[in-house]
């Protein structure tokens, strides 16, 4: 392949794109990958971008060289809301703050929040009210917020669910409107956007800098996230880090178990199967739908980075500094190629062997892989298994469910299925 980069026209992207370059942008890539192939490029009247739907070309962004990249406007962005966190920071600040909140990940600290994540589970499947319509994604964030701050910072925060969990909408929903020309202008104007933003920040820091206080005082070592990071001593960089694990630890997970209910509720077999599965102790096929999920609904659906210099990716294709790159494991993930028919719920395909490498990234690559995954992994199986061991779920409304691509991939609108209790366990 020679150095330049096919792709569309400014206009054509402008028209496509405007007047919300974010919400469009997966259909837009799914459309342009299957006219120009793969690796192509774009321009907005304020930006150039390339994007990799190309797993050798996103391995040399995500590791090869990955040095010859810093992340990306969006990232920036970002930092308005979330801070300086290891989402959102560069080294030598992100090798830093991972170094120190790494223990809080390791595989033996998560068998020990385990034990968390069961009871809270089951105490959870033991609530649901059988036959009667429930918000999955209310559901799965209120639950997965009480065993977050049960396990990383040794506090239940469930009082606060209702007011995290809206706060941390209104800055998704802010985001894409950020991305845009003036958007850090539109930041500072007095619009009731802008207010609403103000206070759901006021509410997180509230009780972000009551829990670091009280911790403080308790003076205790619990060997949690927190504990490691009240080391640091700086109470803005630790808030920082809180709401980035707020995010990350909270939000993506309660999204991958709303999708995973969503998807079983409509496939009926696939539900029936799994919940076989978690009867027998079959832990490889949950695993299955999990990462059946995971694909079709990757919670972290859009990667972003941005040329420190000029590069010249593995094949060929030459890249200008100052270039925004992207890469989308919900496009990534629905090659047909890759995936025979991508659009089909299908956790059988993971018994038939694993995709290419960099092919299936939703946990992303490298040096900035999300430290998280085996925390988020053990949580969702977990969860699923106390929640599929008694119960099918069904739909309990005949509205679509559209997925809306923010920070993360959530559902746009409520969730509404019924648990109804399996005939297994004595059900009528």
């Amino acid at each position: 392949m020679s150095g330049a980069i096919p792709g569309p026209s400014r206009w054509t992207a402008l028209t496509r794109l405007l007047p919300s370059p974010f919400e469009r942008f997966p259909a837009f890539m799914t459309e342009m990958t299957a006219r120009y192939g793969n690796v192509l490029a774009f321009a907005l009247p304020w930006r150039s971008y390339v994007f990799l739907n190309e797993p050798a070309a996103i391995k040399d962004v995500l590791v090869t060289q990955q040095h010859a990249f810093s992340k990306s406007l969006g990232t920036r962005v970002l930092r308005l809301l979330l801070g300086e966190g290891l989402l959102t920071s560069e080294d030598p600040l992100h090798r830093q703050m991972r170094r120190i909140v790494q223990p809080a990940f390791h595989r033996e600290r998560i068998a020990e929040y385990a034990c968390i994540m069961e009871h809270d589970a089951r105490e959870f499947a033991g609530r649901l009210r059988p036959d009667e319509p429930f918000d999955a994604h209310a559901a799965m964030t209120e639950l997965t917020l009480r065993i977050a701050t049960r396990t990383l910072f040794g506090s239940d925060e469930s009082d606060s669910a209702a007011a995290v969990a809206g706060a941390l909408r209104l800055m998704m929903e802010e985001f894409p409107y950020m991305l845009v020309p003036f958007g850090s202008l539109r930041r500072r104007l007095p619009l009731p956007s802008t207010r609403r933003l103000d206070r759901a920040q006021a509410t997180l820091d509230e009780i972000i800098y009551r829990l670091i206080a009280r911790r403080r005082r308790e003076g205790a070592d619990r060997g949690d996230a927190l504990s490691m990071l009240l080391e640091i001593g700086d109470d803005k960089q630790i808030r920082d880090e809180i709401m980035t694990l707020f995010l990350a630890g909270h939000e993506t997970t309660a999204n991958a178990l709303t999708w995973t209910l969503w998807l079983l509720a409509q496939n009926p077999q696939v539900d029936g199967r799994a919940g076989e599965a978690v009867r027998e102790g079959d832990r490889e096929y949950l695993s299955c739908v999990v990462k059946e999920t995971l694909r079709l609904y990757p919670p972290a659906w859009i990667l972003g980075r941005e040329t420190l210099r000029d590069v010249t990716l593995v094949e060929g294709s030459f890249i200008p500094a100052g270039t925004t790159v992207f890469m989308a494991p919900l496009v990534l993930h629905r090659r047909a190629d890759v995936f025979a028919e991508p659009e089909r719920f299908d956790p059988d395909r993971w018994t038939r062997g694993e995709p290419p490498p960099y092919a299936y990234l939703p946990f992303g690559a490298g040096a900035r892989r999300c430290i998280g995954e085996e925390f988020a992994l053990a949580e969702v199986g977990i969860v699923l298994a106390a929640l599929l061991g008694r119960y099918r779920f069904t739909r309990a409304s005949d509205e679509p469910v559209r997925a809306a691509a923010l920070v993360t991939l959530r559902p746009a609108g409520p969730v509404l299925l019924r648990a109804t209790q399996r005939a297994e366990n004595g059900a009528s």
